[in-house]
């Protein structure tokens, strides 16, 4: 992916594409853990499957092996069963006509001992059921063993009870190496996701980057194609044989403001485009206003009254905002023009003919088009008796109000007293 400019557009590409490799990286997480977790489900009632059909089946091999013969119970076929190896208890207990439970010689497996309370119930179970019965438990050292017991029949009656215990750390262990190993395959696959996931939203991207190199590309284009007819006008103008000719003032006050309107055009297209960022610096907004005044007023009617007053803003598009402010005042006023600043605030103004109420909203909107109203910000002829005629470009005062929502402050239009128009500029007090 190409570099990005630096801007609020680029930080949005940004974001956006971290944002597709998260959520991307999220969806396989998500996925790859219900995976995991549903193949060790499986896996767990697979293991519970398999040791409980071994110790079922273990359990009934060897009771079938094992009989009575004339009441005696012999044990011998236990010796030589291959179901006997590899179970961690074995043991048969003899029940007599009284029921009382004996249990069988020491000699058989039992590297794991069952509980008393265990033994009880699977003989009960059996004699209950006159069946086999199985069960999961500890055994007396507390690890985890699975149970079953089996009958042996002495003629019409259980004459003994075969009980295998199976220690299910084996399986356990198996299922906790499975459990591992799916974590480690899980975290290599979703980080093999995050790669892929921010490479392919990084190629998504390269047409906006494009769109954003080609757009700041025409600006730098454009501001220098109308800036060169500018600057071959002002040199036209300034060779004419007649130096103090009022025309001529007026054409070079008039190539200034376009000059001005041009950089601001294309500030704020480049900040809209995200290729410009402004600056955001502690500054004195009495002394920027006094040097605008200074700047740009043509006559003696341009009253300034100010304070010291601190914000933070950009100084570039802060001037500008003023430059306008005061530039169209002067040009629709009928006599005076008064700029005051107060704390955090900068008001501007005339006696000229004032914009309507109902069309203030709209004036402050981009692009908008009018004619004949004060700090206008439309094409026609005011009717000032000044020096100006009246005449705007159609983006002063929508300009002053985006550099105001820039700061995060506000415009605000009123009626003046006389007539005429009040415009208001606030901005928000500097953080601590």
């Amino acid at each position: 992916m190409s570099a990005l400019p630096a801007g609020g557009a680029a930080r949005r590409l940004r974001r956006t594409r971290l944002l597709m490799t998260v959520s991307f990286a999220a969806v396989i997480a998500v996925c790859l853990a219900l995976l995991a977790a549903l193949a060790l489900s499986i896996d767990a009632t697979s293991q519970r499957g398999a040791v409980t059909d071994d110790v079922t089946e273990r359990a009934g091999g060897l009771a079938r092996a094992v009989y009575f013969d004339g009441g005696t119970l012999h044990l011998e076929p236990l010796r030589e069963d291959e179901l006997a190896v590899g179970t961690s208890f074995l043991a048969v207990y003899r029940i007599d006509a009284s029921g009382r439970v004996t249990a069988t010689p020491a000699h058989l497996p039992r590297s794991a001992e069952l509980p008393a309370v265990r033994r009880d119930a699977l003989i009960d179970a059996v004699l209950e059921e006159q069946g086999a019965s199985d069960e999961r438990g500890a055994d007396t050292a507390g690890r985890a063993a699975w149970w079953a017991a089996a009958p042996v029949w002495d003629d019409d009656a259980i004459g003994a009870v075969v009980v295998v215990g199976q220690d299910v750390a084996a399986g356990t262990a198996a299922h906790d190496r499975l459990a591992t190993g799916l974590a480690i395959g899980c975290l290599v696959l979703l980080a093999a996701a995050v790669v892929a996931g921010h490479i392919l939203s990084g190629r998504a991207m390269r047409p906006a980057v494009a769109a954003l190199d080609r757009q700041e590309q025409f600006l730098r284009e454009a501001g220098h194609e109308l800036r060169t007819p500018l600057t071959a006008l002002r040199l036209s103008i300034e060779g004419t044989p007649t130096p103090t000719s009022a025309a001529r003032e007026q054409a070079l006050t008039t190539v200034d403001r376009l000059d001005h309107l041009l950089a601001a055009l294309l500030t704020r297209a480049r900040i809209d485009a995200g290729t410009f960022t402004p600056e955001r610096v502690p500054l004195r907004l009495d002394q920027i206003v006094e040097q605008v005044v200074d700047d740009v007023r043509q006559t003696s009617r341009v009253r300034v009254a100010t304070e010291p007053t601190v914000v933070v803003g950009d100084p570039v598009l802060l001037a500008q905002a003023v430059r306008n402010l005061v530039d169209n005042a002067e040009r629709h006023a009928r006599g005076r023009v008064l700029v005051t600043v107060e704390p955090h605030q900068v008001r501007v103004v005339d006696d000229g003919p004032g914009v309507p109420a109902e069309r203030r909203e709209h004036v402050l909107r981009r692009g908008t088009t009018g004619t004949g109203t004060s700090t206008s910000t439309g094409t026609g002829t005011g009717t000032g008796t000044g020096t100006g005629t009246g005449t705007g470009t159609g983006t002063g005062l929508a300009i002053v109000a985006w550099v105001a929502e820039l700061h995060g402050g506000a415009v605000r239009l009123d009626d003046a007293p006389g007539g005429g128009l009040v415009v208001t500029v606030t901005l928000p007090a500097p953080t601590a």
